[in-house]
């Protein structure tokens, strides 16, 4: 079923809604939603290695602007929705703990979660229950998730066809490990904070 999705969405990346979607997804991606952008801009890459780097521009800015909206969560309604938002992933008694020492490593921990598998929102939405400083936030979040995107669209830009290929062949084994990485962001999410 996920390879079939795989191919559907290959299909579709030369659509000219695509880039909309990838900065929706990008958008929601550090506020609210679970599932990374990557999983958009890989096959978006792979099916037009020629803009890569639009999409990753793309990709970068939105989710800096989710991360807005995650501050906003945060700042404006961490009692209403920001607690929810962190007890869906588990990590509310954590943060709780944290909290207080948040702000003092939060380009780091902001850095660390734009570029790893740990789930970005979360620390988007914890930036502004602790009224981090939005500079602090908006350079980490540029920084983290430029380097990320740009990365992506980089390899698959320079190793398209034969990323492509690999993928096809090894699909379910790289489908799992995207699961495992998933799930270790989560993990190391409940440690850091």
């Amino acid at each position: 079923m996920l390879k079939r999705l795989y191919h559907w969405t290959l299909d579709r990346c030369g659509h000219p809604q695509a880039e909309r979607w990838l900065a929706l997804l990008s958008f929601l991606e550090a506020s609210v939603f679970p599932i990374p952008p990557d999983a958009l801009l890989a096959p978006m890459c792979l099916a037009e290695p020629r803009r890569a780097f639009r999409y990753a521009a793309v990709c970068t800015l939105a989710s800096v602007a989710g991360a807005l909206l995650g501050y906003a969560i945060g700042l404006l309604a961490f009692e209403t929705l920001g607690r929810a938002i962190l007890a869906l992933y588990g990590v509310e008694a954590e943060f709780q703990r944290a909290a207080a020492q948040f702000n003092a490593q939060g380009f780091w921990l902001v850095f660390l979660a734009g570029f790893t598998p740990i789930p970005f929102k979360v620390i988007t939405i914890a930036a502004g229950a602790t009224a981090m400083p939005l500079p602090v936030l908006v350079g980490a979040s540029l920084v983290s998730r430029g380097a990320r995107f740009f990365l992506v669209a980089g390899l698959l830009w320079r190793f398209g066809p034969p990323m492509k290929d690999l993928i096809d062949r090894h699909f379910a084994l790289l489908t799992a490990l995207f699961g495992v990485l998933l799930v270790g962001g989560f993990l190391a999410l409940g440690r850091l904070v």
